[in-house]
């Protein structure tokens, strides 16, 4: 279709035609991926977000030899990996490091939030650099639209589920977490706070009087009602498409018991529950691998759904990793204890299944945290934290062929800079696509048939060497 004959369809019905034809517009075929190590190797992709910054130096990358003020009060302990070492507030995770690697020496020059999370989530800079600017409709694509736009499933309703979501930067949803200029149809399924005895998806319970053949009657019913108001005004229209969109995700999920059951964590059984950990991120972990068993291709379990730390809540569930202020009293009594036992539970889980082979694990969050402890004075806490910094912190991968306890890159003594090769978020990305057997360097199209990178990134193949 090319803009000639879209000149030639008359009237608001051509060019909803234009719109579904170009929906259909397929993948452009391109290089010599498939040769590629850990090429295709996974049929689903789990994202874990540290969703305001997680320190590198409390983690995944501590310096015990550096001076204290940049090592900090925690100690390093040797983990399951001779050589490897990880902060002692992640014994579990320790013993686990034979079964995921650590890319230490992820790098970018976005130094705020919502801009950095955006980066994270599409593998692209936002316009305002280190900002925290609101979602738009001209915004890239998450990672699980593009996914949908290249590659749709048919095993499960949605080709993309958000968890614990959306992530909020600090009160407000991030950009980068939705279909941008895709449109809403590309926006990933979104569930809020499945810790709670309410459904996860309210509104899935089927009523008995209401069988399949009712709810068809209803649906055509509703279609002719849409169909009868194609003419008014075209910001209605954009509303109502984006409605339809809604509504055939809906149906389609009640007509799916295995869907619905999916979502149902009372039939795992309790002793699971609580090694998962009874809190928001653990349950949201533990309804990500029950999707993942259903097919979803790109579940994300968004940790923590705030990124604000201590100085904004008194609740300890709503603490995000943002510690600026008091980052030890805060990552050493909650955040590293709920996140040591939630995604080592999660990891033992999967591989116990068989899922980790064909799963992989992406942990990551929008940047890092400086290499200097010290009191920042516009924020709540009467002890020291950590800035942001996005020159160099970790990123965590599992299953789907990458190498058992490897080390990828090597930060500096102060774990500050890269000391070798540094990779980006746009690698990361790159390395999503590549796992799902999607060549990073082909072409997907929007709406309107303009390509568009499905990455700018390049796989980090050495997580497979």
């Amino acid at each position: 279709m090319i803009r000639r004959d879209c000149l030639r369809l008359a009237g608001g019905a051509g060019l909803t035609f234009l719109g579904e034809v170009l929906r259909q517009r397929p993948v452009c075929a391109e290089s010599d991926a498939a040769g590629r190590p850990g090429f295709g190797k996974a049929k689903s992709v789990l994202l874990v977000i540290a969703n305001g910054g997680q320190s590198q130096l409390e983690s995944w990358d501590p310096k015990p030899d550096a001076p204290a003020e940049v090592r900090g009060e925690f100690g390093a302990i040797q983990t399951a990996v001779p050589g490897t070492l990880l902060s002692d507030r992640l014994p579990r995770l320790a013993k686990l490091a034979d079964r995921f690697s650590i890319v230490r020496t992820i790098s970018h020059e976005d130094l705020d939030h919502g801009s950095a999370l955006y980066l994270s989530l599409t593998g692209e800079y936002h316009q305002r650099l280190s900002s925290n600017p609101p979602p738009r409709p001209v915004d890239q694509p998450f990672v699980g639209s593009v996914l949908k736009r290249v590659r749709p499933t048919d095993r499960f309703p949605h080709t993309s589920v958000l968890i614990n979501g959306p992530g909020l930067v600090p009160w407000e949803p991030g950009p980068g977490q939705f279909g941008g200029f895709l449109g809403k149809d590309f926006d990933p399924m979104i569930v809020g706070d499945v810790s709670t005895d309410r459904p996860p998806v309210p509104g899935l319970t089927p009523i008995d009087a209401l069988d399949s053949a009712r709810r068809s009657e209803r649906a055509a019913l509703l279609t002719s009602l849409e169909d009868s108001g194609a003419s008014v005004a075209t910001s209605y229209s954009s509303r109502m498409f984006d409605m339809q969109a809604l509504y055939r995700q809906a149906f389609e999920m009640l007509d799916r018991p295995e869907a619905r059951d999916a979502f149902s964590l009372d039939q795992e059984p309790a002793a699971l529950r609580e090694r998962y950990g009874r809190h928001r991120p653990g349950q949201a972990c533990l309804l990500a691998r029950r999707l993942v068993e259903a097919g979803v291709p790109l579940v994300t379990v968004m940790w923590n759904h705030s990124n604000r730390g201590q100085d904004r809540y008194d609740d300890p569930e709503e603490f995000g990793w943002d510690t600026h202020n008091d980052i030890f009293q805060v990552m050493g009594r909650h955040l590293l204890p709920k996140f040591d036992q939630s995604f080592s539970a999660l990891l033992e889980d999967l591989d116990s299944r068989g899922l980790l082979e064909e799963t992989l694990v992406v942990c990551l969050g929008e940047f890092g945290r400086a290499p200097l402890v010290a009191l920042e004075p516009r924020f709540a806490g009467a002890t020291p934290g950590r800035k942001h910094w996005a020159a160099t912190y970790s990123v965590v991968f599992a299953g789907a062929g990458v190498t058992h306890g490897s080390v990828v890159g090597q930060s500096d003594r102060h774990a500050a800079f890269p000391a070798t090769t540094k990779f980006a978020p746009w690698d990361v990305t790159a390395t999503i696509f590549h796992a799902l057997g999607i060549d990073p360097a082909g072409h997907y199209r929007d709406l309107t048939s303009r390509p568009y990178l499905i990455s700018k990134g390049r796989p980090i193949t050495q997580l497979y060497s």
